[in-house]
């Protein structure tokens, strides 16, 4: 196992280092890498034990959707509210037809088709925001719209993974049964996650003195592994475990901590994940099913711009925004893996479809970067063909959809009503004390952010909403900048930058 570990983790960093080095996702670094130290490339595997491996590629799936789960926030989530919801109702929906139509026309059975369906309809979230990032466009708007769609595709994929597994046992799709498994699991989320804020926090605060950082990692890993071993109990899979257990520290005021310590583990299991699945990968295969590949990779591609575009405009958002949306989630990844993985372990799946699935992911994700450049031409080119009927009525919808309620919020209204309730009907001793714990808890990371928040903060939140890219700058003591009036360097003129705030020693 030492020598397994050793093979598996020098063949990723190797490889992984090339291809930073031309610039390319490390995933498919570690997929290469897997792909050659395994059994189809070079003739024999380098690994003597393959149950090993996956054992060790499992544990990373679970560290995996853990820090997918600290990532994630319920509040994050309302603050993206309606756009999140339709767009990502919309290409989950959209893709994941496409997906099974797809597999139907190739002739592929009813469970292959709907393992395929579901594959297809989940963005790579680490992808997407590594390009995004790479690219210089964090600070644009459209990003925190692709965030909101990622949360809500990433809980549709938890779900989604739940009913997989079910339907794949019967072999049949049954609609009282999949209401029942839907009802069931919200039952046992509301529980887990009103119990989780309820406790740990508390707990988190009350030894917070004695949480140094390594203490800190082992009662994180160790609650993850609880709620995977509570899910796995209730019949669930171990995966939603781990992601439930990371949304719940998620909301936490140790997130971000937690999140950091993670990241080391997180990453070293995830390159042994993504290292598993390349070893699975056999390149006469992907010869033999080429027409496969390329027909499904325009599926998704093609899928994904014109469901993403189509849902981010119902939303109420600009069609600037939701091509630029549309054209960031041009890929698959990590949960159609786990998707593929699942449908292997289960024996329910043909061989074909995971090395498939996984030539797809490796094409849409080198892809990506440059898909995402061809977002602009693509604007201007339907502004200069599309009518004017059609932009004013594109116009008059998106002011409809963002104009202010004349109504009560619902949602605020129902959350008075029940707090009153609650506090009135004294339906137990001490609901008041629990309910004025779990919001205390519940909103602890926002009230310190509240309080750490910068000027630069403040502009932002004022700003985004017109879609400008805002950057801060730290201008040093002996820059040619400084001893100059703003009209005097002419910065506006020169550049069309604006200054929106100047900050010295805090002021």
């Amino acid at each position: 196992m030492i020598q397994d570990l050793c093979i598996i983790m020098l063949t990723a960093g190797i490889v992984s280092l090339l291809f930073k080095l031309f610039k390319q996702p490390v995933v498919l670094g570690y997929i290469v890498a897997g792909m050659m130290a395994g059994p189809y490339m070079l003739g024999e595997s380098w690994i003597s034990d393959r149950e090993g491996a996956e054992t060790w590629g499992n544990i990373g799936v679970l560290f995996l959707l853990f820090s997918l789960g600290l990532e994630f926030s319920f509040k994050k989530l309302l603050q993206v509210g309606n756009t999140a919801l339709i767009g990502a109702t919309t290409i989950v929906a959209g893709m994941m037809t496409a997906g099974f139509l797809a597999g139907n026309l190739m002739g592929w059975d009813f469970i292959n088709s709907l393992f395929l369906g579901g594959m297809l309809c989940m963005s790579s979230t680490t992808i997407v925001f590594k390009a995004i990032d790479e690219a210089g466009l964090s600070a644009h708007k459209f990003t925190k719209v692709c965030f909101g769609i990622l949360i809500v595709e990433d809980l549709f994929a938890v779900v989604l993974m739940v009913l997989l597994s079910s339907i794949a046992v019967k072999n049949e799709l049954e609609g009282s049964a999949m209401v029942f498994q839907i009802l069931t699991l919200l039952i046992y989320l509301g529980i887990w996650f009103i119990s989780g804020i309820l406790l740990i926090p508390t707990f988190l605060s009350k030894f917070k003195r004695y949480l140094n950082d390594e203490t800190l990692t082992i009662l994180s890993i160790g609650l993850c592994l609880g709620m995977v071993m509570l899910a796995m109990s209730a019949g669930f899979s171990s995966a939603l475990g781990a992601f439930v257990m990371g949304s719940i520290l998620a909301e936490t005021v140790e997130a971000e901590r937690i999140e950091h310590l993670v990241q080391p583990m997180k990453n070293i299991f995830g390159a042994i994940f993504f290292v598993s699945v390349g070893m699975m990968i056999d390149p006469e295969m992907l010869i033999r099913y080429w027409p496969q590949i390329l027909i499904i990779t325009a599926i998704v591609i093609l899928g994904q711009i014109v469901f993403g575009t189509l849902g981010t405009l119902l939303s109420g958002q600009s069609l600037r925004v939701s091509l630029q949306t549309s054209f960031s989630l041009v890929q698959i990844g990590e949960f159609a893996f786990i998707i593929a993985s699942l449908g292997e372990s289960l024996g329910v799946t043909d061989k074909s479809l995971y090395p498939i699935v996984v030539a797809v992911s490796v094409v849409t994700t080198f892809l990506t970067p440059y898909i995402m450049r061809l977002a602009y031409p693509t604007l201007n080119f339907l502004e200069n063909h599309l009518s004017d009927d059609m932009k004013r009525l594109m116009a008059d919808y998106q002011e409809s959809r963002n104009a202010p309620s004349k109504h009560t919020n619902w949602k605020t209204a129902l959350n008075h009503l029940w707090r009153y309730l609650l506090i009135k009907a004294y339906m137990a001793p001490g609901i008041n004390q629990i309910l004025n714990l779990f919001n205390k808890n519940l909103y602890a990371r926002e009230q310190l952010a509240e309080s750490q928040r910068s000027l630069v903060k403040d502009a932002q939140k004022s700003l985004l909403s017109l879609d400008i890219h805002i950057s801060e700058f730290d201008v040093p003591a002996n820059s040619s900048f400084c001893g100059h009036t703003l009209k005097r360097l002419g910065l506006r003129a020169g550049t069309g930058v604006n200054i929106v705030s100047i900050i010295r020693s805090g002021i």
